[in-house]
This record gives C-alpha cells, sequence and structure tokens, in this order.
C-alpha cells in the first residue's frame, strides 16, 4: 500500500528547509536580499535632482551679469523696490532669466518631439530649417510692416515656423519620409530661408540696425513684456507636446501597431506639428534662431531615460533651460563689460559636444 505524501512535505521549499536545518544547529538566518529601487523611483529622483540644478542656474543668471553687482545688493534689489539695484534686477536680469527658462524649455521639447515623430536623430528647430522660417517671417514683417517689438513678431514667427514645417514633412515624404530625406530637405530649406534673411538684412539698413543681434540668437533684448508676451504660446505648446506624449510611444511602433493601441496617427502628427510651431515659433520671435540645445539636450537625456516620452519631454523642459541659461551666464561673463550673445555660446560649445556624443555612439535612434 502506497503511502500518500502530506500536503506539508509537498508544499515545502528548499529554502524554507535549510533555513530550519539551520536554525536548528545555531546557524544564523540568511540575511534578506536587498532590492535594488525601480527605475521609475530613479528617474523621479534624477527629475527632482535636475530641477534642483535649475534652481541653482537661475539664481546664477540673477547674479551674474556684466556689471558686477555682490550678492548682498542684488538680493536688495530684487526684494526692495527702492534699493538702487531694483531697476537692473527686475527690467534687465529677472526678464532675462524667465526668458532662458521659457525658450530653452521650448527648445528642448521640440526638438525631443520632433526626433520622435520624424523618427530621425539630426531632427531640430534649427537643423531642419523652422527657426530659419520664423526668422525669415520675422523679417519679412519687418521690412514690408515695420514690425519691431515682439507681440508683432511673434505673430509672424508663428506663421513661418508653420509653413516650413508643413514643407520639410512633406518634401521629406510625408508618412514615408526617411531621416536622409528630411535632414536633406530641412538643409535646403535653411541655407535657402537664411541667405534670404542675409540679403533683406542687407538692402535694408534700418531692418539690419533692429535684427543684428536677434538673428545670431539673443536673450539680451529681453523686457517683461516680452515674456508676457510669448509666454502663454510657449505654456500651450508645452502642454499640447505632454498631452500627445502616449500616442507618440504608440507611433513609435509602427502606425498599425499604434491604431491598435487606440491612437490615429494623422490626428497625432497633426497635434505634434501644432506643438512644434507653437514651441519654435514663440522662442524664435523672442530670441531669435538658437541652434543645438534642441539637439543636444534629447541625446543626453536619452541615455537617462530611454526612449519614453514621458520621462524625455519633462527631463528636457527642464534641462534644456539649464544648458541655455548656463551659455547665457558664460557669454556675460567671458566678454565682460559686453557680452557674447547666447546664440554664439551655443553654436560655439555645441558642435565639438554633439561631435563628442557621436563619436561615443550616444547618438541614438530615437
Amino acid at each position: 500500500m502506497a503511502v500518500k505524501p502530506s500536503p506539508e512535505f509537498r508544499t515545502t521549499s528548499e529554502p524554507t528547509l535549510s533555513a530550519t536545518l539551520s536554525s536548528r544547529v545555531g546557524a544564523p538566518p540568511a540575511p534578506p536580499v536587498a532590492r535594488r529601487p525601480g527605475r521609475a523611483v530613479l528617474r523621479a529622483a534624477g527629475l527632482a535632482a535636475s530641477v534642483l540644478l535649475l534652481v541653482a542656474v537661475a539664481v546664477l543668471s540673477i547674479a551674474v551679469g556684466a556689471k558686477q553687482l555682490p550678492l548682498a545688493d542684488v538680493w536688495q534689489g530684487l526684494l526692495h523696490r527702492d534699493a538702487a539695484e531694483y531697476a537692473v534686477v527686475h527690467r534687465m536680469r529677472l526678464p532675462r532669466t524667465l526668458l532662458g527658462l521659457l525658450a530653452g524649455a521650448a527648445l528642448g521639447v521640440a526638438g525631443a518631439v520632433m526626433q520622435a515623430l520624424t523618427r530621425n536623430p539630426l531632427a531640430d528647430p534649427g537643423l531642419l530649417g523652422i527657426n530659419a522660417g520664423a526668422s525669415a517671417a520675422v523679417a519679412t514683417g519687418a521690412v514690408l510692416f515695420g514690425i519691431g517689438g515682439v507681440g508683432g513678431q511673434v505673430w509672424f514667427a508663428l506663421l513661418g515656423a508653420a509653413v516650413v514645417t508643413a514643407a520639410v514633412y512633406v518634401v521629406g515624404g510625408g508618412r514615408g519620409a526617411t531621416p536622409a530625406r528630411l535632414a536633406l530637405a530641412g538643409a535646403a530649406l535653411n541655407a535657402t530661408l537664411y541667405s534670404y534673411v542675409s540679403a533683406v538684412m542687407l538692402l535694408d539698413t534700418a531692418s539690419l540696425e533692429r535684427l543684428r543681434f536677434w538673428t545670431v540668437g539673443s536673450l539680451a533684448s529681453a523686457e517683461p513684456a516680452t515674456v508676457r508676451t510669448v509666454a502663454p504660446f510657449i505654456a500651450a505648446g508645452l502642454l499640447v507636446a505632454l498631452a500627445a506624449t502616449r500616442a507618440l510611444n504608440a507611433l513609435a511602433l509602427g502606425d498599425d501597431a499604434a491604431r491598435a493601441l487606440g491612437a490615429r496617427p494623422a490626428v497625432v502628427r497633426g497635434t505634434v506639428i501644432v506643438a512644434i510651431t507653437l514651441l519654435c515659433g514663440a522662442a524664435t520671435a523672442a530670441c531669435g534662431p538658437i541652434v543645438f540645445v534642441g539637439l543636444l539636450v534629447p541625446h543626453l537625456v536619452r541615455a537617462l531615460t530611454g526612449p519614453d516620452l514621458r520621462w524625455l519631454l519633462p527631463y528636457c523642459a527642464v534641462l534644456a533651460p539649464v544648458l541655455l541659461l548656463g551659455a547665457d551666464v558664460l557669454g556675460r561673463v567671458l566678454s565682460r563689460p559686453g557680452e557674447l550673445q547666447v546664440g554664439m555660446v551655443t553654436a560655439v560649445a555645441g558642435g565639438p559636444l554633439f561631435l563628442w556624443l557621436v563619436l561615443r555612439g550616444r547618438v541614438a535612434h530615437p
């Protein structure tokens, strides 16, 4: 007659038996295995650290300028209206810092969204001609209609950015666009439009005087009115881009997979183009064309977050202003009592940094 094993004997696992034997002979129990923190926890911690870095750079941007001021005087000028430094801090440095925060976030998020939409690691508002389109429209408005303030420039910049975004996408092949075709289409439009802007400025002395710093890319002309004008457009573009992250993640799997997951590719592409237009148009109207910020930051961030846009876009919105404000502070310090425009600093520093990323194999397909 067979003996039926007891359920207790059958369900006892080997680690439990070894632990029981160890306790009987007086050996200490094995220590519990420590669990590594989840990737989401690490990403959240990294984002919090990035926010702290952004705060530090923003404080540095307010405290450091072409005119040297003690930190105590800067603090007094920030808090007290009757302080001698109030005008310098509130009318120059604070608007400049706020504009750098807005423009940096706009360019960083626009670059990440463009790379995801086109699946092109070289996608950037500068390299694909979108900044050039906004610049050409602003230059046209300045010559034909005498538009000089950011309140008028922003509408021309939005129109130019929208037209060039659609043109690059169509010329590059639309839904069947390849990274190479998009890059070629963007390079051709970029060269053509910047040649047009240069010709306009050379033929019109008044336009040259108004736009010569703007075309380089600068935060020096920032005023409170500038920040108030572009902030709604940039905020709307950021919200639209963040709302499209799940659909863009699905679109990265292909149109058929995206439809199976409930996304509509045509609607997603249209929504993303609206976000890119708002972000690039407003940032270019306020600061002029600034290159490499939208190209570099997504590649630097993607090493931390991976391709998931739900994490990539918040990181870009925080770290792109760090790069832009850091370049602006560097330009103010290096050429005191004058200053180097931030567009020149990002162009000079961005090229070698991007080349380093390429050599290290950090430029990956989005």
